[in-house]
């Protein structure tokens, strides 16, 4: 049976909820395969194919790219040339006839809010020597905002931002080295919060060695805190800036667009946080603060017993 951890669960509710949210989405479809076999549609889990004679989910696609909520689909499954009928693998008939299924039927997806389509295939993509040739190629347009940030406009207001800042804990002090050209509106909250002190006194209320150390919320539990703006904003995912190595900061949140206050740490490489997260900065002094504070003991909850806070940030003039 397949099953979604709470972390993954809720960042597609959030997503399901954006949905209803907004006007003029696009409606789901169903679609058979020319068997008329299979029934294929979209749901929060991925896209599911449904066995119509055995009333059994036959696969599930898509569960792993847990960012994108597919909508609509199409399917391929060969050209009009020849008059065989064409089946999905795994379909019954096709043992039954003995005859080669098709080389490799292709469903076509478009996803909320994506600007790209997506193909699945039987194919396992080509692994490339370069990573950023990959499977994911961002070559969509730029939208207005991040055209804004590339222009003489939007460099003004990146140099206006800090590139660093000091964080000062109950056990001691962290220097961070900050990413304003590459992810603007991040800094911006971030550092804005850190001189109108939103983040003094917050404890880090979640803690988990071997993995980060998390705080940025003014109710301590995990629930709380808002950006600058009053609400929560955008991710900014940049090629540069992964999670693939330990002392990264980066945004923590309950699904795609859905940045606060919370940030966190990490203490080892996290490369599966790429593209759900926004990195925007990294301890350059101070590392041993941070594996202190990992070192602590922690409830069932992952909350540190003893409360360990910070006390100020030190936000350079400029």
């Amino acid at each position: 049976m397949y099953r979604l951890d709470p972390i993954d669960f809720g960042r597609r509710m959030a997503v399901e909820r954006e949905i209803e949210k907004t006007e003029k989405v696009p409606l789901s479809n169903a679609i058979f395969d020319e068997s008329s076999n299979f029934l294929i549609y979209t749901t929060l889990l991925g896209i599911k194919i449904v066995n119509l004679h055995t009333n059994k989910v036959a696969r599930i696609l898509g569960k792993v790219e847990n960012t994108e909520r597919f909508l609509r689909v199409s399917l391929y499954q060969g050209g009009g040339g020849g008059k065989r009928v064409r089946k999905l693998p795994g379909s019954a008939s096709n043992a039954v006839d003995g005859r080669e299924p098709l080389t490799d039927p292709t469903l076509i997806c478009c996803a909320f809010k994506k600007h790209r389509f997506y193909l699945f295939s039987r194919r396992e993509p080509e692994e490339a020597e370069d990573a950023s040739k990959g499977r994911d190629v961002f070559n969509e347009k730029p939208p207005p905002e991040e055209l804004l940030a590339v222009s003489d406009v939007g460099k003004a207001i990146t140099t206006s931002l800090p590139d660093h800042v000091i964080l000062h804990t109950s056990l001691g002090d962290m220097h961070i080295k900050l990413y304003p050209e590459e992810c603007p509106k991040t800094v911006e909250n971030f550092t804005t919060h850190c001189r109108n002190g939103y983040y003094d006194n917050l404890i880090f209320h979640r803690v988990i060695k071997g993995f980060m150390i998390q705080t940025g919320d003014p109710l301590g539990d995990g629930t709380g805190g808002q950006s600058i703006w009053g609400g929560e904003f955008e991710d900014e995912f940049h090629k540069s800036l992964r999670h693939d190595r330990p002392y990264t900061v980066s945004m923590a949140n309950a699904g795609p667009n859905t940045n606060g206050s919370q940030f966190f740490i990490t203490t080892v490489a996290t490369p599966w946080l790429d593209n759900k997260h926004t990195v925007f900065g990294r301890v350059i002094k101070g590392m041993d603060v941070v594996q202190g504070i990992e070192k602590v003991k922690t409830d069932k909850n992952d909350k540190p017993y003893q409360d360990i806070k910070i006390i100020n940030v030190t936000v350079p003039k400029l």
